[in-house]
């Protein structure tokens, strides 16, 4: 259903609401299409049907269910990033599990929002999102900090240096870090930096490799721990 509001107008942020039961989308399509900023341009009830809709509209944000039959939310959404890179999912899902969180950061979700967030809250979180900020709901952020585990060392002068990391990346893996941190996909960094996505890949394993973590999740959490950018 297309909305009525005037897609010229400025600063309206269009988005596509993928969620499989109808009651829920319709209440957010109403929700949403409350606030002055929002324009619900689409929906979908299926990942597969999904990924043909956000092609076709080329959304600003996408409102991803994880739970969907058929392709999941995370299938989706890695589909979703490579056909429209520039389009910005936020998951929003019942699902707390620390695995489901960070497997949807690491599919290119930017953010993640729980299903009893608040109207306002909401609108707002798609706002920022919109701009280039990520979001985790409060309510699992403390999650990242299972990724960490206690630091052997407690001299805050050794804890405090990160030169010595920092320095093993060359200039454009520093580049592609900040990218990660941002939350941009292999296909967005390959675009950012005009260089192909095997070479993205490549800088990214690399990266993963030097800073001795797993997946490209965890780098983005160390460096902002570590503050290296």
């Amino acid at each position: 259903m297309q909305s009525v509001k005037n897609p010229q107008k400025v600063d309206v942020i269009r988005v596509v609401i993928v969620e499989d039961y109808k009651l829920t989308r319709i209440g957010l399509r109403y929700t949403l299409n409350e606030f002055e900023h929002i324009d619900v341009v689409g929906e979908a009830e299926s990942g597969e049907e999904a990924i043909g809709i956000i092609k076709e509209l080329k959304p600003d944000i996408v409102l991803m269910d994880l739970g969907l039959p058929g392709m999941n939310g995370l299938e989706a959404t890695i589909h979703v990033k490579d056909a429209v890179p520039d389009t910005k999912i936020i998951m929003l899902t019942s699902h707390e599990r620390e695995e489901e969180v960070l497997a949807s950061l690491g599919s290119g979700a930017i953010g993640y929002c729980l299903k009893d967030v608040e109207p306002k809250v909401l609108s707002e979180v798609i706002r920022n999102v919109a701009k280039g900020a990520c979001y985790i709901d409060p309510n699992v952020a403390k999650l990242a900090l299972k990724l960490f585990p206690r630091p052997e060392n407690t001299d805050l002068i050794t804890q405090n240096n990160t030169s010595d990391l920092k320095s093993q990346l060359t200039e454009r893996e520093f580049e592609v870090l900040k990218l990660l941190v941002q939350g941009k996909s292999n296909t967005e960094i390959a675009k950012e930096l005009i260089v192909s996505v095997h070479t993205a890949k490549a800088h990214v394993c690399s990266i993963l490799q030097k800073m001795c973590v797993d997946d490209r999740v965890q780098a983005a959490v160390k460096a902002i721990k570590e503050k290296m950018i």
